[in-house]
């Protein structure tokens, strides 16, 4: 990955890339705990941390010159700046989106042209490696086998948060790293919040119980969504239900190399345009994911990106009523050469607890 760089900053005359984001750091470096930044020079490895990291960071990262800048400089990027002065590097580019203003002020006084750029590793990590596929599909086989615990658990009575906990409990004994990030476990009315956190509110007879949740395996995540019902179906139930499951299908015929982001958007509303229901639904119906649970590609009409064999997507249309609830399915595919692969396969269809 380092040779990506160096060929990115080669065609642009660049000197230098200093990377702050901690995915990004992963991503070029294998580092798998926190504090940390890179600076890639034209022959060197460069990575800041500081003393409570840089023994790890040796074990990991046997390919770069690690340095506490705690030591070195008063702040990470006073370090970056005598770095780029000790080297005489001329130019060189930081991620806009991931440095403070004051890191910016800093960065600037170097005796050098400091760029922002945005994108560009995130660019390199949309393009999946086999490693990153394997570790993808193992998250979402995590993911699936923990949805067959947790639906033995659903039942009158429990509250969201107890179900919540219970969830992210079986995805550590089912082989998770246990760090893991905010899953959504809500139910009845509730379902209609798109990002709804678990409350205290016990599940009741007759409530849709929305799970949006994933894990991470080595770093990579997982993210699905699965929606049942506690007791018997309304029949406006079954119609949404049927009406989201419709939306999937069409949404994931569309995902092949070379649709356009707005193809899939466009597929994903087919079997709504002329219902009532069209209303209700929300523009943005996936996202890559990798190290990161939100990267490039992204699905809405709004966006210009392309789908390619390779990136690993979610699928995620959805129906959310305010005051009745909602259902989202959410599904986590690899594109291939010939069109899609299915990472995660927990039921689909409507279950009735």
């Amino acid at each position: 990955m380092e040779q990506k760089i160096r060929e990115y900053m080669k065609a642009n005359h660049i000197g230098g890339f200093f990377v702050a984001n901690l995915q990004n750091v992963r991503y070029i470096s294998n580092y798998t705990s926190d504090d940390a930044y890179l600076l890639i020079t034209e022959k060197e490895n460069y990575f800041l941390t500081d003393p409570r990291y840089a023994e790890q960071a040796a074990l990991e990262c046997p390919k770069y010159k690690i340095i506490n800048w705690r030591e070195k400089g008063k702040t990470v990027a006073e370090t970056i700046k005598l770095l780029i002065e000790e080297l005489n590097i001329k130019s060189f580019c930081f991620e806009g989106d991931f440095v403070s203003y004051n890191m910016y002020a800093q960065l600037r006084n170097a005796k050098a042209e400091a760029m922002p750029v945005s994108g560009v590793i995130e660019g390199f990590r949309s393009i999946k490696s086999e490693m990153e596929i394997e570790c993808l599909r193992a998250a979402c086989q995590i993911a699936d086998r923990a949805f067959e615990r947790i639906i033995k658990d659903i039942k009158v009575g429990i509250t969201e948060k107890e179900l919540a906990s219970k969830l992210s409990h079986y995805m550590v004994i089912e082989g998770a790293d246990t760090k893991p990030y905010g899953n959504i476990l809500i139910s009845g009315k509730r379902t209609s919040l798109l990002h709804g956190i678990p409350s205290s509110k016990s599940i009741e007879y007759g409530d849709f119980v929305l799970m949006d949740y994933g894990c991470g395996y080595k770093g990579y995540l997982s993210d699905m969504t699965r929606t049942v019902v506690v007791g018997k179906a309304t029949p406006e139930q079954k119609k949404v239900y049927s009406l989201e499951m419709k939306m999937s299908e069409d949404s994931k015929k569309a995902m092949v190399p070379g649709a356009s982001a707005k193809d899939v958007y466009e597929a994903s509303i087919k079997a709504i345009k002329d219902t009532e229901y069209y209303q209700y639904h929300y523009n943005g119906v996936g996202h890559g994911i990798g190290l990161f649970v939100h990267e490039t590609p992204f699905l809405s009409p709004r966006s210009d990106d392309v789908l390619a064999s390779g990136n690993v997507v979610t699928i995620e249309p959805g129906i959310y009523i305010p005051d009745w609830g909602g259902v989202r399915i959410e599904d986590q595919m690899l594109i291939t050469d010939n069109g899609n692969e299915h990472l995660t396969n927990a039921v689909r269809e409507l279950i009735e607890l």
